[in-house]
């Protein structure tokens, strides 16, 4: 019985730190293309203060919304 809660406590902070490991990925990914992309007027210092002070939500926001609205460099 004892083995059994040790292995599914195992997983589930396996699982975690995946998770984790994903997240701060997702955040300093997103983080990286904000500062190194052009945009309009202040939107970069935006993005920035979104993407650092909501890390998970902000990084999914600039994937969805944010991209989109960086400067086409030729």
């Amino acid at each position: 019985m004892d083995s059994k809660i040790t292995e599914d406590f195992s997983l589930w902070l396996f699982i975690w730190q995946a998770l984790l490991l994903v997240s701060i990925g997702l955040w300093i990914y997103c983080l990286i293309e904000v500062l190194k992309n052009k945009f309009e007027k202040n939107d970069k210092i935006i993005w920035v203060l979104v993407v650092i002070l909501l890390p998970i939500l902000g990084s999914i926001l600039y994937l969805f919304i944010g991209k989109s609205k960086k400067l086409k460099l030729n």
